[in-house]
């Protein structure tokens, strides 16, 4: 009997773990996970009846293997939700499925509202060229932003950095408008030394051009058998947040006779040459050694090299590994019994309140990177979702620096006190509070990174061991990446003959973002 270690519990880690049993009932399959929690950064919290959903997670993909994959363990509903009921709004449903008034294990279809908040004004994400854009950004900057376009088409920049690959697509001031601040919260350091390689995987293919061009061409567009939509409408989302379809996996997999070990943090990998010969993990307090004959990673490559030890790799290839750098995440949950932002949008919501299911906050005074609302991404998040809004305020910082080492209390008083500035609550509007800390959430484009190669040529070189998901490959992946990961290296361990293991380090690589897609008329998604 063929036997499987799997490291991590994540998305990537429970798809491995699912595709193997799915396909070799008789193999021996066991995931260690460090936490105690299923789903990693994916995963659900819950908090005084309310759950939230740490960053934000579409369930959204080309890939067909991941969509039928979602849908086998959770079917999309049949039936309109608790939300959709109260203010009339009708979706394209599954003829057959589950009725999420009634069932749990239930995805929902979610319409996608994101927005930029700037200057206390609402700006479309990616930016529009109507007539309301202009309008809040005034006459001023409008002809700066018009004249640096322009200015961009000119003359390209040779693209040394995420900076110069943001102005040659929307030009210097709508960079220093819209993308600088932003992204110098979520990295924190400037645009200017983070690599171009971060742009190319999270904002492919968008453009101010590409917005000019769908304004002049869709006159002509409507007789046309395909349309080219720069981001999605909708996407799935699992009815009680992602963490419900990563535990419903979870069960799946223990069901099919795998095993799922919890706080069993991986610490010692004995590497003879090139293969791993067995593991050991920090169990609850007891050190014990777990023996495979293939090993399957979703742990970050920082702690796996340490973990591989010094004297068991080349020291160059060790320092680069151990010196990757990552932002951490903090977010607050805020629960309130009003909001301040008044939805002036055409959508109809629950209470009236504002259609976004994330906004991405630029105002420059305060430090606060992105506001999630998760009423509007499951009406079944939040316990009263008629008569109160949870809210998600979501902070990028690095561990052990001064908002990461604040108390609690200290931080949550912050971060209201940030909400009320830019008058997105009241104070006293706000009835309960959390705070959740994830370490390692974001990989991080710069410092040693540009020598990464290496790093990779030497995890390559490994008979049995097989990095996936987003710090398995310190590679900037979405879920659906991450699964795809996971069931290629699930396929080589197989032996199905489909992949090598380099083709795994390739997911992910292609120039075109991550949530556009090409359509016919009616909205059907082609290949």
């Amino acid at each position: 009997m063929k036997k499987v270690v799997i490291i991590g519990a994540g998305p990537a880690g429970l798809t491995a773990a699912y595709e193997l049993l799915k396909n070799n009932p008789s193999m021996d399959v066991t995931i260690l996970e460090a936490s105690n929690v299923i789903g990693g950064i994916s995963q659900t919290h819950r908090f005084n009846g309310n759950r939230m959903d740490l960053g934000g997670h579409r369930f959204f993909s080309k890939d067909e293997r991941v969509t039928n994959l979602w849908s086998e363990i959770m079917p999309l509903q049949s039936k309109p939700s608790k939300d959709d009921i109260e203010t009339g709004t009708i979706k394209p449903l599954a003829e057959v499925g589950p009725d999420p008034e009634n069932d749990d294990r239930t995805m929902l279809l979610r319409n996608r509202v994101s927005r930029i908040f700037f200057l206390r004004k609402f700006f479309d994400y990616p930016i529009t060229l109507k007539a309301e854009t202009f309008k809040n950004m005034g006459f001023k900057n409008t002809m700066k932003a018009g004249f640096g376009y322009l200015g961009c088409c000119l003359h390209k920049r040779k693209e040394n950095s995420l900076e110069d690959f943001y102005i040659n697509r929307f030009g210097k001031p709508l960079y220093q408008m819209f993308f600088e601040d932003y992204t110098t919260k979520l990295w924190g350091i400037s645009p200017n030394k983070i690599s171009p390689d971060w742009g190319a995987q999270r904002v492919k293919g968008l453009s101010l051009w590409k917005a000019v061009w769908s304004v002049l061409t869709k006159p002509f567009k409507k007789n046309s058998k395909k349309v080219e939509t720069s981001l999605i409408e909708q996407f799935w989302y699992p009815k009680f947040g992602p963490g419900q379809l990563y535990e419903a996996m979870a069960d799946d997999i223990t069901k099919m006779g795998g095993k799922i070990i919890m706080n069993a943090e991986v610490n010692k990998i004995c590497r003879k040459d090139n293969k791993v010969e067995y593991i050991e993990a920090n169990v609850e307090g007891v050190q014990t050694r777990f023996d495979a004959d293939d090993f399957i990673s979703s742990m970050p490559i920082k702690d796996l090299y340490y973990a591989f030890g010094e004297e068991n790799c080349t020291k160059e290839v060790f320092d680069i590994a151990t010196n990757l750098i990552y932002r951490d995440f903090i977010t607050v949950g805020l629960l309130v019994n009003k909001l301040n932002l008044v939805n002036k949008t055409k959508i109809k919501t629950v209470g009236n309140i504002v259609p976004d299911d994330w906004i991405y906050i630029q105002e420059r005074d305060v430090k606060v990177g992105r506001l999630q609302i998760f009423n509007n991404w499951s009406p079944y998040m939040v316990k009263d979702n008629k008569n109160t809004v949870f809210m998600g305020l979501e902070y990028f910082v690095t561990e052990g620096d001064e908002m990461w080492n604040m108390s609690d209390k200290d931080f949550i008083e912050f971060a209201i006190s940030e909400m009320v500035k830019i008058d997105i609550v009241d104070k006293d509007a706000v009835l309960d509070a959390c705070r959740l800390k994830v370490k390692k959430a974001y990989p991080a484009y710069f410092g040693v990174y540009k020598d990464f190669d290496k790093v990779k040529e030497d995890l390559i070189s490994f008979d049995n061991l097989y990095c996936v998901g987003r710090n398995g490959q310190h590679h900037y992946n979405n879920m659906d990446h991450s699964m795809v990961t996971a069931m290629m290296a699930a396929s080589i361990v197989l032996e199905e003959g489909k992949y090598n293991k380099a083709d795994i380090w390739e997911v992910n690589t292609e120039k075109e973002y991550h949530e556009t897609k090409e359509g016919n008329e009616n909205g059907k998604e082609s290949n």
